[in-house]
């Protein structure tokens, strides 16, 4: 982890999937700048130890926190499982920064897709966290920042994203009436929509061979990496990205303008 100017210094963030991809780029990214990050993850407890061990090295602060988000009570435990720990640590449970990346892929076409698979799509992308903003609403300290990161897919067809696109364009249509309600608290809410971002989850991104075609849609001319996600996020999350709101912010190096 590199210096970066402390931006964040005394503010507390959540970011959810936070263990791999993305996610750990984001909770890095807010680490390095002074943020303490709470780091959730789903499974991979490994994953999210080494996230945290590494914010701890560069010197800030971090802890892990577990929650199936598939689950529809996740954002209740996960926002419960939350005040409790920073009451613990801080003795309040404010919070500043609140980052919904974890999401779940469903590579299916309209006719191929089943009911459970639907739900599973919505729950995780769109429903979890609708009720984790209600749920973190409360401890919210103004001016917060409420991040959500979409996709793409909600600006560019693709045929096999017919359940994942739809639930990224519900989370970005919440993104816009939020930074209404919530702006009179100072309170920004915007969207960030990443392309083809070379993470575990996304193999196609991180061939060389596949990468290289990809490349040829993106007007930057390659790939996305985390850490171009995270940066993005990072300022929005900082005093600098004050005065942007209700923004769904293409984040895709130009991809398929």
């Amino acid at each position: 982890m590199s210096p970066t100017p402390d931006t964040l210094t005394g503010k507390t963030a959540l970011v959810t999937g936070a263990s791999r991809g993305i996610g750990r780029a984001i909770a890095l990214a807010l680490g390095r700048r002074g943020a303490h990050v709470a780091v959730h993850y789903n499974a991979a407890s490994d994953a999210a130890d080494e996230v945290v061990g590494l914010i701890h090295a560069a010197g800030g602060q971090a802890w892990a926190l577990q929650a199936d988000l598939s689950d529809p009570d996740a954002a209740a435990t996960l926002a419960g499982d939350l005040r409790k720990t920073l009451r613990e640590r801080n003795g309040d449970d404010g919070l500043d920064i609140l980052v919904n990346n974890a999401g779940v892929g469903l590579r299916a076409r309209l006719a191929d897709v089943t009911p459970e698979g639907f739900d599973r799509v919505l729950q995780v992308n769109l429903k979890t966290p609708f009720f984790l903003i209600q749920h973190c609403l409360p401890i919210l300290r103004n001016p917060g920042r409420i991040i959500n990161i979409s996709s793409m897919g909600t600006r560019a067809a693709y045929p096999e994203m017919s359940v994942y696109a739809p639930a990224k364009a519900g989370l970005e249509a919440l993104t816009l009436l939020l930074a209404s309600e919530l702006g009179a608290r100072g309170i920004t809410v915007n969207a960030v929509l990443p392309g083809a971002t070379a993470t575990d989850l996304n193999q196609r991104a991180r061939d060389p061979e596949t990468a290289r075609v990809i490349a040829q849609t993106i007007a930057l001319g390659r790939v996305g990496q985390p850490e171009d996600i995270a940066d993005i996020v990072a300022f929005l999350a900082s005093n600098e990205g004050r005065w942007v709101t209700g923004q769904s912010i293409d984040a895709t190096g130009g991809q398929r303008l």
